[in-house]
Order: C-alpha cells, then structure tokens, then sequence
C-alpha cells in the first residue's frame, strides 16, 4: 500500500456535513493517571470532582484538572475485595455535606457481599476523609460475585437509593429480582437521616405489608449506573441485558413508588421468562424509553445523564450513555430516538456530571469532558499542527507546535465510520499507523488539550 500525504495548506477541508456519522460528541482529556475509575461525582455546589477507583481508593480532581497527590478516602482489602464486578463501586455525599461531613459508600467486604456504609470528611483538612468514621448502614448478601449493581445517590426528595443487581448468575435462576422479600435485583430507598442506621420513607411501597421496607422497586436485573436530572429530577436508570437488549428507563418527577422494571420475566420490551407463574402482565411494568440490540459488538450498557448544563447547547434534551464492549457514547433524544455519536479508544466504565451540568467519562485510566465538536472546528492551517508520512508509508507523524498539545487522533471513512482511533496523552508529536487502511479518501481529526478539533483531508492510495 502507498500512502500520499501532501502539504496541509493543499489538503485542509471544512467538516463534511453530509457524513452519516453527523458526529459531534468530542473527548477532552480532563485529568489522568486512574486505576478502573468507576464512578464520578460531586458534593453539592463543590467544584471539586471525586473519582472512585474499584480497587478501594477516592481521588479529588480539582476544577483545573489536576490530582491531588492525597487520596480522599482509601479502602484496603481488609475493607474490601475486589476485581471483576466487585469493589469500592459507590458514592454519595449527603445533600448537607458542606454543614455535616457526611458521605456514603457502596462497596463489596470481604465475604462477598453488598454495603452501604457512612464516613465523615476531616473537620480540619476538606481534602481528607476521616476513615475510622465508618458506620455501616446496611449489608446485603449476594449469592455470586458478579450483578452487584453499585451506584448511590440522593434523590431530589432527600433520601438516598441504592441501585442493586439480582444476585448473579445468568437469568436470575433464582427469581430474586420479582421477590419482594429480597433486596437482591431492587432500587432501594433508605432515609438516612430519621433513624440509626437508617429510616424507611413512609412512601416505600411494601411499610407495613408484606415485603421489604428498603424497597422502592423491583425487577432490576443489573442497573450499572443512574442518575437524577438535577434541574427536574427525573430518574434514569440503564439496566443491563441478558443476550439480546440493553435497556434504558426513565422515570418522571415526581417519582413514583412500587414499579416494576419487568426483570427477568420480560428483557426489555421481549419475554424473557415467565416459567415462574407469578409474572404480572408486560403493561404493569415499566417499559423502557428505549433500548437496543446486541448487534455491531455492543453488549453491555453504562449509564450516564440527561445533559443539563450550557456549554454545548446542542446537547439539551439529551440522555447520554455508552456501551461497555464497543467505547461508543449514545444520545437518546426526549423521543426516545438513538443516536451514535463517538468511539472511545477504550471501555468506558463512568460518566460524571460537574455542578454546572457539563459531563464527563471515564476512559480507561483517563476522565475526559464531553464537549460539542461543531462548535470548534479549526482548519490544520489555523494551528501549528501538521502531519507527514513515514518513510514506510505506513503511518503518519502529526506535530503540534502551538501552546498545546496533543490529545486524540482519529479517522474516519467517508460513511462516517472510525477506522483508526489513538488517544494521544498530552504529547507534542506522535505517530499514527494507518497500514491498515484500504486506499481511498479520509477524514483525520486531531484534538488538542485545549479541546481544540483540527480536521483535513487524508488520502490514502
């Protein structure tokens, strides 16, 4: 294969409109250095983001990026086990953080199982939790090691809920998920501050009959990540699939109590299995927004957020999310209409939301910002970036000599398909292989740590 690369001032295009693609969801490298971040999050009105790593350990990123060199909180295995779907998976801060210190965490101790547990952030250093503070709230007993649900959060009626996966296994053989004397496959509803450990809000579907107080619904199979729109407080939530649909719900302000997701009797919109004899009809239970099928590779779903903030407007009235085996980012529009728009260069397994609503992901070991790439499209001839084949004609060298540097580089096809994706981590020059490619036309797009998208022409022949 031959690669012909001219100078940029004779190949440097406009964005190409026409793609199928239409993409616009870009990354911006934010902050780095992460072992299986697994959740993102904030105190109320704190500019400060907290990064909850599986292994046991919070870190604080601060607004500009950076780390702190201290942990805010570290779990050790003495606390802890973790690796697959266990560990340090929650967190919560309590809605009087700022006054009381309080913040919650959901992890996986040493036998196997779920807990929910309160700590207090130091009374003289904000930066440091105190980790004898522990006091444990609730455990729940988990048959296997993998659908541990994991995510925490305060709602907007003050009470914290507790997303949690139905035990493990395939097909829920155990039918937790519909038994209403189990946690086990519920979202869980706990007031934590009218009793010790914990209060049951009045409203809990199953106070004073039978079932658990703790739950708020049932029929979840595995809800790896759900959130509040916090301008509304609409509830989303993104329940795993078994084999064939990953789904998404979503549940409007204000919230109703006693649902039922449907699990394991139906998988989506489809039945799943009903062999049980006791499963209500598809219309009692909550049907999914939207949902799609395993097909190009996806799998598995991780949610994320309605996109409240301003500085990508073309983001209002947007749910994002992804998918964990193909890296792709998801729109769900208030129509419930799919679309694709990114491949990350690796799984993602978080998304986070800042206090102004801005959003962000965890990709591999790095936090990105979700930011509009039609909003700051430059031509390679506006910045000091450039690029140049390899003697062997089998990659390319790109080279930033602005103030910046370099953060990701991408191909595309004419049909909008990434063909070649390379996260760049801050570097001022880097080479990118396209030996792979097939001769034709392509769209190269650089982006910079400024977030900065520099697009041309890449001709391959």
């Amino acid at each position: 294969m031959l690669l012909t690369l001219k100078k940029l001032f004779s190949l440097v295009s406009v964005f190409l409109t026409s793609l199928g693609f239409a993409q616009t969801i870009g990354l911006q490298s934010f902050a780095t250095g992460f072992m299986s971040p697994v959740e993102i999050t904030h105190p109320v009105n704190d500019t400060r983001l907290f990064v909850v790593e599986q292994g046991g350990i919070i870190k604080i990123v601060n607004s500009d990026g950076t780390v702190n060199a201290s942990p805010f909180l570290t779990l050790t295995s003495a606390t802890i086990t973790s690796g697959g779907e266990r560990g340090l998976l929650g967190l919560a801060f309590h809605p009087n953080y700022a006054t009381n210190g309080y913040f919650y965490v959901n992890y996986t101790n040493t036998a196997g199982n779920t807990v929910v547990a309160r700590y207090t952030a130091s009374s003289t250093d904000p930066n440091v939790a105190n980790v004898s503070s522990a006091t444990i709230l609730l455990t729940v007993n988990q048959p296997f090691s993998n659908h541990n649900g994991g995510t925490i959060k305060f709602g907007p009626d003050g009470y914290l809920y507790i997303g949690m996966g139905d035990g493990g296994g395939a097909g829920d053989t155990g039918n937790r998920a519909q038994n209403i004397n189990e946690n086990l496959g519920k979202m869980l509803r706990i007031d934590v501050d009218s009793a010790s450990p914990y209060g049951i809000p009045p409203t809990n579907p199953y106070v004073g009959i039978a079932g658990n107080d703790e739950i708020w619904s049932i029929g979840m199979r595995n809800p790896w990540k759900f959130s509040f729109n916090r301008l509304n407080g609409d509830l989303w939530v993104a329940d795993v699939g078994q084999s064939a649909a990953e789904e998404i719900n979503k549940i409007a302000s204000p919230l109703t109590p006693g649902l039922n997701f449907g699990w394991r009797c139906y998988e989506g919109n489809a039945v799943y299995d009903t062999s049980s004899g006791t499963c209500p009809s598809y219309t009692a239970t909550v049907a999914p927004v939207t949902q799609y099928s395993h097909s190009f590779g996806r799998c598995s779903i991780t949610g994320g957020y309605f996109y409240t903030g301003t500085a990508n407007p073309n983001f209002a009235n947007n749910y994002f999310f992804a998918d964990y085996c193909t890296g792709e980012i998801g729109m769900i529009s208030t129509s419930g209409t799919i679309t694709w728009g990114y491949d990350a260069p690796n799984v993602i397994t978080t998304f986070g939301e800042d206090k102004e609503g801005e959003l962000y992901v965890a990709v591999g070991g790095t936090i990105y910002k979700i930011i509009d790439t039609s909003l700051n499209i430059h031509d390679f001839t506006k910045a000091g970036i450039s690029f140049y084949p390899n003697p062997a004609k089998t990659s390319i060298s790109i080279q930033n000599s602005s103030d910046s540097t370099l953060a990701l580089a991408k191909i595309n096809d004419l049909t909008g398909k990434i063909m070649v994706i390379v996260s760049l981590e801050n570097q001022e020059q880097a080479t990118v292989s396209v030996a792979d490619l097939a001769s034709g036309l392509y769209l190269l797009t650089v982006v910079d740590t400024k977030g900065n998208h520099y697009q041309s022409k890449l001709i391959v022949q």
